[in-house]
């Protein structure tokens, strides 16, 4: 297995990104936008999620594919992006066609980054709609990772989160994507170095080729929190999209869902507390029309677990500074600044 040629989820075909971010309210929205309605599902592992629209996506009922999904910071005010992306359809006369009535179908996950240093005093509306269209109106196949997006104003336990992606393409061909906004309660790294826990899925040095520890610090093990006082239940969360080219059922790619969830417990540490709300989206395109045997299935749950993992690191990895940050990010702490 090797990455795509972006090392984005776009890698996977009739998949396009957007993001749209503000630097002073430090948040942001990231859109997937599917060419054609795709197959999804969700699983969520958290304790305090924040989402629309993911009943449909339970395998029993009956809407069998999405035209987008969005991840938003915000948090429940966030859920605001997704009628701003559902516009941008509307008006593109995209999505479901309910007796000549266009419904396009956008389910979301939001996070908490209220309390990040960014000026919150948006007045009577938050500005999450006009983000989220403008954010759909920007999905490509290259889009920025790190500081950008849902991943803007995005903190991880001591250090700046961010918006991560990345891709594997399988021996068989079928190509597996993840796109991920980071705020965990917890850490991506091992106790305070520069280490990633995700270190043993790194391709090439993407997330700055450290490796892991050796021997592990006395502290890797230690649970260190991004709110040390009290834990605000909500005050966390990462949410994240899994996609892959292949051919699934809804009920199939429920599973891939939980397996990038395995991506979440290889990347942070601890992970699926009570106060995040940790999501997965599952996306499948269908582009790839190679027969998956079983083995072939845990070879692509693998490969959404390893791609998750990765993507978690290059979302802490690429983040930027910016004035008003209340965490260092990881450059400054590895002395790569």
């Amino acid at each position: 297995m090797r990455p795509g040629p972006r090392n984005l989820i776009t890698d996977v075909a009739g998949l396009k990104v957007g993001n749209a971010d503000d630097e002073r309210l430090k948040s942001g929205v990231t859109v997937l936008l599917c060419d054609t309605p795709a197959v999804a599902a969700v699983e969520g592992l958290g304790g305090a999620p924040g989402t629309r629209e993911t009943d449909l996506l339970a395998p029993h009922n009956m809407a069998e594919a999405v035209d987008a999904l969005v991840l938003s910071g915000g948090s429940a005010f966030g859920l605001d992006a997704a009628s701003g992306a559902q516009a941008w359809l509307r008006e593109r006369g995209r999505g479901l066609d309910v007796r000549g009535h266009i419904v396009p179908l956008v389910p979301a996950a939001i996070l908490f980054d209220l309390p990040n240093g960014g000026d919150k005093d948006w007045g009577r509306y938050p500005p999450y709609r006009e983000m989220g269209h403008a954010a759909a109106d920007a999905a490509a196949t290259h889009f920025a990772i790190g500081t950008a997006g849902a991943g803007a104003g995005a903190l991880t336990a001591g250090l700046k989160g961010g918006l991560g992606s990345a891709s594997i393409v399988m021996d068989n061909g079928v190509t597996v994507g993840a796109l991920v906004a980071v705020n965990a309660a917890g850490s991506a790294t091992v106790g305070r170095t520069p280490h990633f826990w995700a270190a043993s899925f790194e391709a090439g040095d993407e997330f700055g080729g450290l490796g892991l520890p050796s021997p592990l610090p006395a502290d890797a093990t230690k649970v260190l929190l991004k709110h040390h006082v009290a834990a605000m239940p909500g005050g966390n969360t990462t949410i994240g999209i899994v996609a892959t080219d292949a051919r699934l059922t809804k009920a199939s790619a429920k599973r891939l869902a939980i397996a990038a969830h395995d991506g979440f417990a290889r990347a942070l540490w601890p992970v699926h507390t009570p106060v995040d709300g940790d999501l997965v989206f599952a996306v499948a395109t269908g582009r790839n029309e190679t027969a998956l045997s079983i083995e072939d299935a845990i070879h692509l749950h693998a490969a959404a677990t390893a791609a998750m993992a990765r993507a978690i690191a290059r979302a802490v990895h690429a983040a930027t500074p910016a004035p008003g940050d209340v965490f260092p990010t990881w450059a400054m702490r590895a002395g790569r600044a």
